[in-house]
């Protein structure tokens, strides 16, 4: 799973519209990330935010997490200290292609965004089988050598003598 963590565009677009408005928004969500068992966790911070504001997207390996807070205050209503980021804000993490999108889960609580993100099934680690190496049948196996020479081996079916 890979991060996106800076993007010049979007934060010259933040820091314009912040001079502008003169409405302070926020820059990221903070987060952590960690892999547990067959998943990867993840855990935003969001306080303050409505949990029906929140949408999150996932479209082919990006996931995008978008939520908006709205000011306590109205129009017309003198603010006197106003440092509580507002407004509408994005995170996007890239998914590898081990992860299962269809799967992810989210859940809201205490302000945190927790996401689950699995790991697929054909992604995870297998224990594979390893033969013996004693062939079955009396048949000669031949062998490429170097320099192109071949040599047979004779092999019997009795693996007792």
């Amino acid at each position: 799973m890979t991060i996106l963590r800076f993007d010049p565009f979007r934060d010259l677009d933040r820091l314009t519209s912040q001079m502008v408005s003169g409405v302070r928004t926020p820059a990221l969500m903070p987060m952590d990330a960690w892999k547990s068992g067959e998943s990867y966790h993840v855990a935003l911070d969001l306080p303050g935010i409505d949990p029906d504001s929140i949408e999150l997207t996932v479209e082919r390996n990006a996931l995008t997490v978008q939520a908006q807070r709205q000011s306590a205050f109205g129009e017309g209503e003198q603010v006197l200290v106003a440092e509580r980021p507002q407004g509408s804000f994005t995170r996007q993490l890239v998914l590898g292609d081990g992860v299962d999108p269809e799967q992810v889960s989210a859940d809201y609580t205490n302000g945190v965004l927790n996401l689950t993100i699995p790991v697929k099934q054909s992604a995870q680690p297998r224990r594979i089988q390893v033969g013996s190496g004693q062939a079955t049948t009396a048949q000669p196996k031949v062998i490429e050598m170097g320099d192109g020479q071949q040599a047979a081996d004779r092999e019997t079916a009795s693996a007792s003598s």
